[in-house]
């Protein structure tokens, strides 16, 4: 059977991967990836206790199991975009900056290096016949949407092993055979922030820039701690909630003027909040090429979100998405991927919107 490396983060998802694996009689090497060098906000690093996951459940089924540190690409090629598009009011997503050039292409680089014919991870995401991404089968974890980015160059030296699997399946395997991170819960956020406070760690990086908080009128409402720290639908953490002289309505960020530094927000959800269609100016698709001109299919502008149905139209080397019906607080910065049935076609950074009512203050 061919050599594989398994990327495994300390994670169930990860392991159980790497024991199908060796079930199925693979030469399986586990290959922990540092990305990240830094403290948690008690001062451990996480990476420490997440390494011990992967020694235990690698000497428990028996493979191989070594670390590399991608630290220094991951802050040049990710961690440096995130910084570059906070400083322009947009709000990525560098989990799929992740995906495209550390764990799929510098990862994937150096695994194929050591002779593996194969790189597996424990995405929940499948490959069809044709080595083209689908969606997982469990729809409540399906991972496509933040491996849009690839190509099916990528793809081709790629397994998902537990793609079939619902995560339920997941944890039973897992429990079954006594893996030590069996009822670890599942990490949240951007891997680098981890459960801190977003808003203070960006400050670290981010100098503020204080200014106001305006309504659609222009009325001034509060003061904000720079743009950055805020995005489109936002209702939280504002510092505006107890004003008596509003309808009482919770109030919601509706846009940016970078140029003024104001923050524009509004009470309730309305139509300023709402857009129709969006151009993203580079789009990736798995395939190499979009399926068409024009043609119609479903697309997500976050993760989680329900498929939404759209018309796409192909410019250069993006796109102009049209929404069937009018979509919220769709932000530029985040990826808008698109899908056929089970098919994911690709996706790209959003860039602009049209707003289905025009603010102006």
């Amino acid at each position: 059977m061919d050599h594989i490396v398994v990327g495994m983060s300390g994670g169930v998802d990860s392991s159980v991967a790497a024991y199908l694996l060796k079930q199925q009689g693979y030469d399986v090497v586990g290959i922990f990836m540092k990305n990240w060098e830094e403290n948690d906000e008690d001062g451990v690093c996480t990476a420490t206790a997440d390494y011990a996951d992967v020694r235990s459940v690698c000497e428990q089924i028996g493979i191989p199991y070594y670390t590399v540190n991608f630290a220094k690409e991951y802050r040049d090629r990710v961690f440096s975009y995130f910084l570059d598009e906070y400083r322009k009011g947009r709000t990525p997503n560098p989990d799929v900056l992740c995906n495209c050039e550390i764990k799929f292409k510098a990862f994937l680089d150096f695994a194929l290096s050591t002779g593996a014919g194969l790189l597996a991870t424990g995405h929940y995401c499948r490959l069809n016949e044709d080595k083209l991404l689908l969606r997982g089968a469990d729809p409540g974890k399906d991972q496509s949407y933040f491996l849009a980015g690839l190509t099916h160059r990528q793809l081709e030296r790629v397994v998902f092993p537990i793609g079939d699997l619902l995560k339920s399946e997941v944890r039973a395997i897992a429990k079954e055979h006594g893996f030590s991170n069996a009822l670890k819960k599942d990490s949240t956020g951007v891997c680098f922030i981890g459960e801190r406070n977003f808003k203070q760690f960006l400050m670290q990086y981010l100098p503020a820039q204080r200014g106001d908080i305006v309504d659609e009128k222009g009325r001034r409402i509060g003061s904000h701690d720079g743009l950055m720290y805020y995005t489109l639908g936002q209702r939280r953490g504002l510092g505006i909630g107890g004003k008596n002289d509003g309808t009482g309505e919770s109030w919601f960020v509706i846009g940016k003027d970078l140029a003024r530094n104001l923050l524009i927000v509004q009470q309730g959800e309305h139509e300023e909040l709402y857009s129709t269609s969006l151009d993203a100016n580079t789009v990736n698709w798995i395939a190499s090429a979009a399926p068409g001109n024009e043609f119609s299919c479903t697309a997500k502008f976050r993760y989680r979100q329900p498929d939404q149905s759209v018309r796409v139209t192909v410019c250069d080397s993006g796109v102009h998405v049209t929404f069937d019906h009018p979509q919220r607080a769709v932000t530029p910065g985040q990826w808008v991927v698109f899908y056929q049935d089970e098919l994911c076609l690709g996706g790209g950074p959003i860039d602009s919107v049209a707003p289905l009512k025009p603010i102006s203050v």
